[in-house]
Order: structure tokens, then C-alpha cells, then sequence
């Protein structure tokens, strides 16, 4: 069966990176106790600082982040760092 990562880059709000973080790991937690198709959940913190962060993300098959992405955990975390996100990309990625 195919992998399927995500990498997220996220920009937070100046002074708002310990809290983002904080629910971040909280929802990482979460969802790999919680969802049979999530492997991985790593939260990086860059080395250079500044107001971002790097989710990555490893499923099994191509349906567990959809899975995840409708799940109502995201949902709740989404809501609490709503005010705190400038940016976000995703990037789904097949790993070969």
C-alpha cells in the first residue's frame, strides 16, 4: 500500500509561537493515538527561529489524510490556532 506525507509550513503571528506549538503537539498526540493511518506526526521547530514551523506527516494510503482531514480532532486544533496563523502551505507528497 502507497505512504502519503504531508509537509506543512506554518508562519505564526509574532509572539504567538509557544502557544502554537503547545497545541500543535498536542493535536500530533492526538491523531497518531487516534488514527489507525497516521505513522509519523513530527513537529519541527526550525534552528534559524522566526515565526515558523514544519508538520510532517506520514499516512498509509491515499484515503487516511482525508481521513484525518475531516477528522474532528483538526477540527478543534484549527480553531485554536486560528488567530495565531499568518501562513500555511501543504504539500502532499507520495513517497517512492
Amino acid at each position: 500500500m502507497s505512504r502519503i506525507c504531508l509537509v506543512m509550513d506554518f508562519k505564526v503571528e509574532p509572539g504567538t509561537k509557544a502557544r502554537f506549538l503547545e497545541t500543535i503537539r498536542e493535536h500530533a498526540v492526538q491523531t497518531l493515538a487516534s488514527e489507525e493511518g497516521c505513522l509519523r506526526f513530527e513537529v519541527c521547530d526550525p534552528l534559524e527561529g522566526g515565526g515558523r514551523v514544519f508538520l510532517y506527516e506520514m499516512y498509509v494510503g491515499e484515503a487516511a489524510p482525508e481521513t484525518h482531514k475531516a477528522s474532528l480532532i483538526l477540527a478543534r486544533t484549527r480553531e485554536r490556532y486560528a488567530d495565531v496563523i499568518e501562513s500555511r502551505d501543504i504539500h502532499v507528497c507520495k513517497i517512492l
